[in-house]
């Protein structure tokens, strides 16, 4: 990604890191400084630029990485036939791309090439408002737009499997027994790249405190949501004294 980046002038670095050209013109950036932030910032274009509610956006790549860390399902939209389908799946994520899997037999994942768009959302707690208008929710979300590519080489897949898996469940992948040849035969693997994302978040309390519904006297705040994972529950075929592996005893023990 940086060796692409490089090679691009001063004006193609600017555009690709603003949002408008009058923006862009205001920054006194040197090269170097534009070649930075456009490594660091979230790409802008018409489908990833915020129109409502641009407070809440975040322009900075480690946002994105911190709400797909925070969360292992995304909801995964294409166009099949001329019909919209968002399907739930886990993914895992490196640096440069979202890695998604499934039969090969699946069609949300045998399309030709097209871009899809994929969703995650990490819910904080519901904001309660004096007023129903002005309820909400605090989240984090992220929207990623791209044309997935099909990871044909073994090596490839593998790789990608290791990531989602490793992602989901740390310390599984070293665990548990790998795909066969046939197993990997049997699954697709796509890569959609991370250059076109966005992201947004809200935090804190209702927006309505110096509003006229403050007078109603009326209790307004936050209710917190927060998942945590339970005591494992062991598959009733396992043999008498089969122990939990440490690397899930640890995830499901309680933060300090």
């Amino acid at each position: 990604m940086q060796t692409k980046l490089a090679q691009l002038d001063d004006i193609e670095l600017r555009e690709l890191v603003f949002d408008s050209p009058e923006q862009a013109l205001r920054m006194d950036l040197t090269p170097q400084d534009l070649l930075e932030k456009a490594m660091t910032a979230l790409s802008s274009t018409e489908r990833t630029k915020l129109r409502r509610s641009k407070d809440k956006g975040r322009e900075d790549r480690d946002d994105l990485y911190a709400v797909l860390r925070a969360a292992f399902v995304c909801h995964l939209g294409v166009t099949i036939d001329g019909t919209p389908m968002v399907v739930p799946t886990v993914y895992g994520f490196d640096d440069d791309y979202l890695y998604l899997h499934g039969s090969v037999a699946s069609r949300s994942l045998t399309q030709p090439a097209a871009t899809v768009c994929v969703t995650v959302t990490v819910v904080d707690g519901l904001v309660l408002a004096r007023s129903l208008f002005e309820h909400s929710i605090n989240y984090r979300s992220a929207m990623i737009y791209g044309v997935p590519q099909v990871l044909a080489d073994p090596w490839d897949k593998l790789d990608a499997l290791r990531i989602v898996t490793e992602h989901v469940t740390p310390g599984q992948w070293n665990y548990a027994r790998r795909p066969s040849t046939k197993e990997l035969a049997a699954t697709t693997m796509l890569a959609i790249p991370l250059t076109e994302a966005s992201v947004k978040t809200r935090g804190g309390p209702p927006d309505d405190a110096d509003s006229p519904d403050a007078a109603l006297g009326l209790w307004a705040g936050e209710l917190p949501l927060r998942s945590a994972w339970q005591k494992p529950v062991p598959d009733p075929a396992l043999p008498a004294g089969t122990e939990v592996p440490a690397h899930i005893a640890q995830r499901a023990s309680p933060s300090p």
